[in-house]
């Protein structure tokens, strides 16, 4: 089982992370979140909404679906949390894409955060799945965990 770590720096959003993943930060309130044992990185990517939540809606879902051709499913798993303002989707995508686990999460008015995550292996989803799901559950406690500053 895993032990997680609260993460909080100077962007606005905070969240909880695996405490043996190694996270560095791209700029921007962007990071990348390793597992180098496991040859995957989770991305991170903050924009804050300035009334186009629509549009980031549309690139997040285009950027999952462009998963499609190599993917055997995908299923969506929506996420609200009234009390923090957080609502989000989960995808889990089955089979050999490139990625098998992406999320979005917003408060629709001002901030928009998206997961992925990879793995540096060719896409064999039979000999990864052990390290896809511990990953793909590190990202849902992550998406779970996160919270908008005021």
């Amino acid at each position: 089982m895993a032990e997680y770590v609260h993460f909080e720096n100077n962007c606005p959003f905070t969240f909880d992370m695996n405490e043996d993943a190694v996270i560095s930060d791209k700029g921007t309130c962007n990071f990348t979140i390793s597992y180098p044992k496991m040859k995957a990185t989770i991305y991170l990517t903050y924009k804050p909404v300035k009334n186009d939540i629509e549009a980031h809606l549309r690139d997040a879902q285009t950027l999952t679906y462009k998963h499609t051709i190599k993917a055997d499913d995908i299923m969506e798993q929506p996420f609200i949390n009234e009390k923090n303002k957080v609502y989000g989707m989960f995808y889990k995508v089955g089979g050999n894409a490139a990625t098998n686990a992406l999320f979005y999460a917003t408060d629709s008015t001002r901030h928009f955060v998206t997961g992925s995550v990879y793995f540096y292996a060719k896409p064999n989803f039979d000999s990864i799945m052990p390290a896809s799901s511990y990953v793909k559950n590190d990202m849902q406690v992550l998406m779970e965990t996160l919270r908008w500053k005021q």
